[in-house]
């Protein structure tokens, strides 16, 4: 590592060492972040950082002062962290970035940290239609707007009205829907912004329809998909812009399904979720993903592109 790069990150050590003194418990130092991730994988972060309130994150990021790496985590359902010491900060928001209340009729104003099927939930208990969709999402508010996260032939783009979120200064920033250029799983908003809070639009549907229309969902991804394992979800996104075929298809006809490294497998029940079976590690499971994109490749010409996030 560059000398410089080093003086700062001791900089930045010290100054955060003495700010976490009046703010305990919310920072803490050599942090495991395989206890915030679901395939329960990665070593430490250097820096992790839990603020409670808005003031607090705007304290730290004026602290830190754009001096390396962030990285916010979420419900952490589909990120992958290497092993070993990630040479940043990492932030999880506290509580009050979960509040959700209703703006005025059938507009929602939910904070980022709140999980996708909460606010789903939340919807119902007002009437809300257009939600439903969010109780299959394994997330939260802020990475289903950074992915612009969706399933069954609905995305977050389709119910968002705008985005408050703060920049890597602490300056806060409201962003409206029609600013935003969305993407299948992708946004173009700046990779340094944090999400505060979203809000969203849907439209008044009787109670019973909408839990019907979950109901629904949920069994149409339970027959599909696996769950309670150390998975990541779906590992690659679908090839839209070069088959017309979704990417588990293409997985199951260009790879032996049976294939392991170390601990990290290709699940029987959905070919596109990669499960760490036990033990494994970022090696093994960066090992399987190139492993089946090279296959993907060699054998239909297809290059695939990663949905899950590696944090490295």
């Amino acid at each position: 590592m560059d000398k410089g790069i080093k003086k700062i990150i001791k900089m930045n050590i010290e100054d955060i060492e003495k700010y976490s003194q009046k703010k305990i418990n919310k920072i803490l130092f050599d942090y495991e972040v395989k206890k915030n991730n679901w395939f329960n994988i990665g070593g430490k972060a250097k820096i992790y950082f839990k603020p409670e309130t808005l003031n607090d994150l705007i304290e730290f990021l004026k602290l830190y002062k754009n001096r390396g790496k962030i990285f916010v985590i979420g419900a952490g359902s589909n990120i992958l962290f290497k092993d070993g010491i990630y040479e940043g900060v990492v932030i999880k928001l506290g509580k009050n970035f979960s509040r959700i209340s209703i703006l005025n009729k059938n507009t929602i104003i939910s904070g980022s940290a709140i999980l996708d099927k909460k606010l789903s939930e939340f919807a119902l208990l007002n009437n809300i239609g257009g939600f439903e969709f969010l109780s299959c999402i394994p997330g939260t508010v802020g990475g289903g707007i950074r992915m612009n996260s969706g399933c069954f032939e609905k995305e977050f783009k389709d119910i968002l009205i705008s985005v408050q979120a703060i920049d890597k200064y602490g300056k806060i920033l409201t962003i409206p829907r029609n600013k935003i250029k969305f993407g299948y799983r992708k946004c173009d908003l700046p990779k340094d912004l944090i999400f505060l809070s979203a809000t969203f639009k849907g439209n008044t549907k009787n109670k019973k329809l909408i839990e019907k229309q979950i109901v629904l969902l949920k069994e149409k991804k339970d027959r599909a998909q696996p769950s309670k394992i150390k998975t990541g979800g779906s590992t690659f996104k679908n090839p839209i812009d070069q088959t017309n075929k979704k990417v588990w298809e293409i997985i199951r006809e260009s790879v032996p399904l049976d294939v392991k490294f170390g601990d990290a497998a290709i699940s029987q029940k959905h070919c596109n979720f990669f499960i760490n079976k036990k033990n494994a590690n970022y090696d093994d499971m960066k090992k399987l993903i190139n492993f089946v994109k090279d296959k993907v490749m060699a054998k239909t010409g297809i290059r695939l592109e990663l949905e899950v996030i590696l944090v490295e």
